[in-house]
C-alpha cells in the first residue's frame, strides 16, 4: 500500500517538475511570435477546428474561465476570433485568424528543433513510449475521476 502512494507521489512531482519545465520551454519558444506558453496553447487548440471556450478547456484540462480570459485577449490581438456555433447559439467558436496561424508558424522552428534534440536525448522509441504512457495516465485519471470510488466497506 505504501509503495503505491510513494508511486503516485513521485508521478504527481515529476509531472509538477515536467509542467513547469515545459511551461519555461514553451515560453522561450513563443516569445519571437509575440505570444506567451498560455496563448500559443490556447491557440493550437483551434488550429483542427473551431472549438467553444468549454471544449478548449476539457481539451488543454484548464480552467473555462482561465481559457475565456486568454481566449478574449486573443480576439483583441486579432490572432483569433468569434465564430458562430451552430450547435449552441451563446457558446460561440473561437478560430485561429491568418494572423495568429502565421504566428504559430513563427513557432514551428524551435519546436521543430526542440523535438529533435528530445528525440536525440531520449531516443526515438522511448521518446514515443514516454507520449504514450503519459496518454494512458491521463485516460486512467479521466476514467478513475468519472466514476466514484468503490465502497472498501462493500456497503
Amino acid at each position: 500500500m505504501r509503495a503505491r502512494q510513494d508511486l503516485l507521489s513521485r508521478t504527481a512531482l515529476g509531472v509538477f517538475r515536467l509542467n513547469g519545465q515545459l511551461l519555461a520551454v514553451s515560453e522561450e519558444l513563443a516569445r519571437p511570435a509575440g505570444l506567451t506558453a498560455a496563448r500559443w496553447q490556447v491557440l493550437g487548440a483551434v488550429l483542427r477546428e473551431p472549438l467553444s471556450v468549454a471544449g478548449i478547456a476539457r481539451a488543454m484540462g484548464i480552467t473555462r474561465q482561465s481559457v475565456q480570459r486568454i481566449a478574449d485577449l486573443l480576439a483583441a490581438n486579432g490572432l483569433a476570433e468569434y465564430v458562430p456555433n451552430p450547435a449552441h447559439r451563446r457558446a460561440k467558436l473561437l478560430r485561429p485568424t491568418e494572423e495568429g496561424r502565421a504566428a504559430i508558424a513563427r513557432i514551428a522552428p524551435g519546436h521543430a528543433a526542440l523535438a529533435a534534440r528530445l528525440a536525440a536525448e531520449l531516443g526515438e522509441e522511448a521518446f514515443a513510449e514516454t507520449v504514450r504512457t503519459l496518454e494512458r495516465l491521463s485516460c486512467a485519471l479521466d476514467a478513475l475521476t468519472a466514476t466514484p470510488p468503490a465502497d472498501p466497506g462493500g456497503g
